[in-house]
């Protein structure tokens, strides 16, 4: 059922203990409508999945739902060792090698958003829609103060490398939606509202649960209207926050894997001991927490966002696993992305205008 931004605003406001409250409610109610052979949890093993997993099996009792890992080569070995830890997972993976996605796909950069614009404006004939979004204007051709961000974007258009959003859906949607046809099996999902415009769309368009299409009579037009999509799911833990995520794994003391080190408070001083580390009772409701290594996971060659915090990702990598950095820089051909990145986006901004 679709919400207001109103409500999703209200809801991430709640304290953790009622929105696991609630979390809890909305898992029970996509459990009573499938049952545990008919559902699986999307599991990572980054943090998000792993409270999603404590929350199914542990907080809810359904301890024979099917976790799924999607092993796409490029998450961290620690992750791939720490989903190996925990029972009942079966492993999926891309048709393709990375190779073959990055030669044909390309790179998602500097987000899919932009890497899905910059693709159709590469094509003989640029649809209408891309043109005016990178010029700053609406659907009609109109001013827009919105758009106005997509304009410094101009110069990926002439950036000697593929760009694209698919390797996404190689890498990941294809092999997931061909899991799911195979087993009948429906996803119950760790994502957040707050982590991406496009995630919080999705989730005032059908909330945490969505059972398949179905109809609602609209009393304003008079009118039945279709709702929801052929993909039942579940998004139990939509109106949470990272800090939510955090204090949860901080509160209940859950193992996580060795890339985002340890959790502790803003503030704190890596290794300090505190009161609640030592069992005395507190309450963390408002206490703001970070983790002292990586704040996301996922893939560890992805560019996306790397031109906002000066490439520091690939520099961690370059430390903490240097076989896999060469791997990325050369076999993959990404030291050259970057290199261009480096020139072209962070050292400097283009004027190009790009015309119908």
């Amino acid at each position: 059922m679709s919400i207001t931004k109103k409500e999703l605003l209200e809801r991430q406001s709640w304290p953790l203990w009622y929105k696991v409250d609630w979390s809890k409610m909305q898992i029970d109610m996509f459990l009573r409508e499938y049952s545990e052979k008919e559902v699986y949890i999307s599991f990572s093993g980054g943090k998000d999945s792993r409270v999603l997993t404590h929350l199914v099996r542990e907080v809810c009792g359904y301890r024979n739902v099917t976790a799924v890992f999607l092993d796409t080569w490029m998450e961290y070995p620690e992750i791939r060792q720490f989903v190996k830890t925990f029972d009942n997972v079966e492993t999926i993976k891309p048709d393709k090698s990375m190779k073959q996605i990055i030669a044909d796909c390309g790179w998602n950069f500097p987000s899919k958003d932009i890497a899905e614009l910059i693709e159709a404006l590469r094509k003989p004939n640029p649809p209408k829609w891309a043109i005016n979004k990178i010029n700053g204007l609406d659907k009609n051709g109109n001013y827009s103060e919105y758009r106005q961000m997509y304009k410094k974007w101009k110069v990926l258009v002439d950036a000697p490398f593929k760009i694209s959003r698919k390797c996404c859906q190689e890498m990941k949607e294809k092999p997931v939606q061909k899991w799911e046809k195979k087993t009948g099996k429906h996803p119950i999902l760790g994502l957040m509202a707050d982590e991406s415009a496009n995630r919080e769309k999705a989730y005032l368009k059908s909330g945490c649960l969505t059972f398949g299409k179905t109809k609602e009579y609209d009393v304003e037009t008079g009118e039945w209207i279709i709702i929801g999509s052929d993909r039942p799911m579940a998004r139990p833990m939509g109106f949470w926050t990272e800090n939510d995520v955090l204090q949860y794994i901080y509160e209940n003391k859950l193992s996580i894997a060795a890339p985002y080190g340890d959790i502790i408070e803003v503030g704190q001083i890596e290794g300090q001991m505190n009161l609640f580390d030592v069992g005395a009772a507190r309450n963390c409701e408002g206490c703001k927490f970070r983790t002292t290594g990586e704040q996301r996971t996922g893939c560890m060659f992805c560019p996306v966002g790397c031109h906002l915090d000066g490439f520091a990702k690939f520099k961690r990598l370059k430390q903490t696993h240097p076989k896999l950095y060469e791997y990325c820089m050369d076999e993959l051909g990404e030291r050259e992305v970057l290199s261009w990145i480096d020139r072209n986006i962070v050292q400097k901004s283009s004027e190009k205008i790009i015309v119908a």
